[in-house]
């Protein structure tokens, strides 16, 4: 089953219509992300909790590590960067965390406030290599872009 981005956007737009506190947001998200597509074995938040570390939020799946810091692994680079991670092959992956020992490629993309603050990173994960396409990658930040559209905390 491949994922149906509009459907999908239509779906999540329903359900964090006017919602503004970000963990209810983010428990939507990964819920509704994880089971629209067979290739997502992991989907979930790392929120920022502290200057240059994330620690694990909502998310589907098997456990995940509780800290990364902004220093190491996909999730990392994504939130120092500010930069979309795409990764076909995770173990070619300079300083990969190997969060669960399945994963052979991964997505992570930072995630904004309304205030356009660094609040997280969306990480999907996938026991199948190269699952993971530029398209994907463009539609979750639609979604993510619009969802966390009226959050907005004060910055940590």
């Amino acid at each position: 089953m491949r994922v149906d981005y509009d459907t999908l956007s239509k779906t999540i737009a329903a359900l964090v219509e006017g919602e503004s506190d970000e963990v209810a947001i983010m428990a939507t998200l990964a819920c509704e992300v994880h089971h629209s597509d067979d290739r997502f074995d992991w989907t979930g938040f790392y929120r920022v909790t502290a200057p240059e570390l994330l620690k694990i939020g909502p998310y589907q799946g098997g456990h995940g590590c509780l800290v990364i810091p902004f220093a190491r692994g996909v999730c990392g680079a994504a939130a120092r960067t500010g930069e979309v991670q795409l990764v076909p092959d995770v173990e070619a992956f300079p300083g990969h965390i190997a969060c669960a020992s399945s994963t052979r490629s991964e997505l992570v993309l930072p995630v904004w406030n309304g205030a356009g603050q660094l609040i997280g990173v969306f990480d999907l994960d996938s026991d199948q290599p190269d699952a993971f396409t530029q398209e994907d990658a463009d539609q979750l930040a639609v979604i993510l872009k619009a969802s966390f559209a009226n959050s907005n905390r004060e910055g940590v």
